[in-house]
């Protein structure tokens, strides 16, 4: 049982998503580097899993009060021994991508600040807190970007999509227990129209190619807005849970808008089809 509470701890369903980080890099850097892609899905996977593991680690006393169905609070795991996994999952997320590049093992290291400052000290700020955790997911984005030595600069801003989409998101989470506010929607909506900006310039950047992100914007909206709108209007801790699960899941369809932009429909395809181990992980694991 004890292993199973482990693979709890890493939200299995969460790192699908951080998966297609990886890919929608991978298509803008524009190059085929099957092994080194390989690399740095195991370097996210580190990445990602430390850093859910640590926030859970230090909101062992929280979640005592607000979940006390997770592991920690419990009593299935530890704080020491979900402290130790998490270490050790990081460490490898930055070993792998240094196996990769220099460049990757920089940008891994970025992410494992970020994600332990957001855990420990950003995720409790109004403001910061949800650019700090849009931060660790841009710099997941461009981890996937890095498996090119040299990318053009241009191709730096598919950050500012998830780094916007996931502030937005998170913005509206502080809403999941007590319920949302007047701020966390406008912030939400101020973070969501900002992800949306970037992703039309870098549609009218490359040209025609941006027709076949249509449809799967479209599928993106349709996933989110009505979740969205319903949290926002009501403020019902429930609607706000069901939305943020929503946005967490699509942001794949995200990465798969950006995968089209920079390497086809048929690819982006094949980054939307994460959406269903995620979604089949998501009911048996918690999202958030």
């Amino acid at each position: 049982m004890q292993p199973f509470q482990f693979i709890r701890l890493a939200r299995p369903a969460n790192i699908i998503t951080a998966y297609a980080d990886i890919f929608a890099g991978y298509a803008a850097a524009g190059i085929q580097e099957h092994g080194k892609l390989l690399l740095l899905l195991a370097s996210t996977t580190g990445l990602y899993a430390g850093g859910v593991v640590f926030n859970d680690v230090f909101d062992a006393k929280l979640d005592a009060r607000e979940r006390p169905e997770r592991p920690i609070p419990s009593g299935a795991v530890s704080v020491s021994s979900a402290a130790a996994f998490g270490a050790l999952l990081l460490l490898c997320g930055i070993l792998s991508a240094w196996a990769c590049s220099r460049l990757s093992g920089e940008l891994a290291l970025g992410i494992a600040a970020s994600a332990l400052f957001y855990d420990a000290v950003g995720k409790h700020h109004l403001l910061f807190g949800p650019f700090n955790m849009g931060l660790c997911r841009g710099l997941n984005l461009l981890l996937g970007l890095s498996v090119a030595s040299n990318p053009a600069i241009s191709k730096w801003a598919i950050a500012g999509v998830t780094l916007s989409y996931i502030a937005g998101i998170t913005s509206l989470s502080r809403g999941e227990v007590r319920g949302g506010t007047n701020v966390g929607a406008l912030l939400t909506t101020v973070w969501l129209t900002i992800s949306v900006t970037i992703l039309t310039w870098l549609g009218i950047r490359q040209g025609r190619s941006a027709l076949f992100v249509i449809p799967f914007f479209a599928l993106l909206l349709f996933r989110i807005a009505g979740r969205l709108t319903r949290a926002i209007r009501t403020g019902d801790p429930m609607d706000v849970r069901a939305a943020v699960k929503a946005g967490v899941l699509s942001l794949i369809v995200v990465d798969c808008c950006i995968a089209t932009l920079f390497a086809g429909p048929v690819y982006g395809v094949a980054v939307l089809l994460l959406y269903v181990p995620a979604t089949l992980l998501a009911k048996w694991f918690a999202v958030t």
